[in-house]
């Protein structure tokens, strides 16, 4: 949270997970946190979504 919130705002983050958004906010156990985490990175994100067959093999 305190790395979300000295950036938001003046600098770039850029945050990669496998984890969807929508299932944050269950990963993320204090949901005032989550919240205030994805008000910041959600809001103001350009957001691509990877879809097909894994590359793994």
């Amino acid at each position: 949270m305190e790395i979300i919130e000295d950036r938001h705002g003046k600098k770039s983050t850029i945050i990669a997970s496998q984890l969807p958004v929508d299932s944050w906010h269950e990963v993320i156990a204090e949901q005032t946190i989550a919240d205030a985490i994805l008000d910041r990175i959600v809001h103001n994100a350009l957001r691509i979504e990877l879809k097909g067959e894994s590359m793994r093999k």
